[in-house]
């Protein structure tokens, strides 16, 4: 009787060894995994922050878009656009 105890034993502390290994390796995965998931969500908030700062900016450009400051500003910066009068000079050095 004694040795289908040991046995017993044995064979129950090797389960348990393996399920502790597994269990072990499956947590060191998630670890991985979840190190992975916050390096993206960190990644996409620095997104966001910057879209909200360009929607603002946006936003404010909108509101004053009947001003003739902004006007002048759209049309030098987007469209090339000079003032009457004005000399545009080119720079072809470099």
């Amino acid at each position: 009787m004694k040795r289908q105890s040991t046995g017993f034993y044995i064979i129950a502390s090797l389960l348990l060894v393996t399920l502790l290994v597994y269990a072990l390796v499956s947590l060191s995965r998630m670890n991985d995994r979840i190190g992975e998931a916050e390096a993206v969500r960190d990644a996409l908030a620095a997104e966001a922050l910057t879209l909200a700062v360009g929607n603002a900016s946006l936003e404010y450009e909108i509101e004053h878009s009947t001003e003739s400051d902004m006007i002048i500003r759209v049309a030098r910066e987007y469209l090339g656009l000079v003032l009457p009068g004005e000399i545009v000079f080119y720079d072809i050095g470099g």
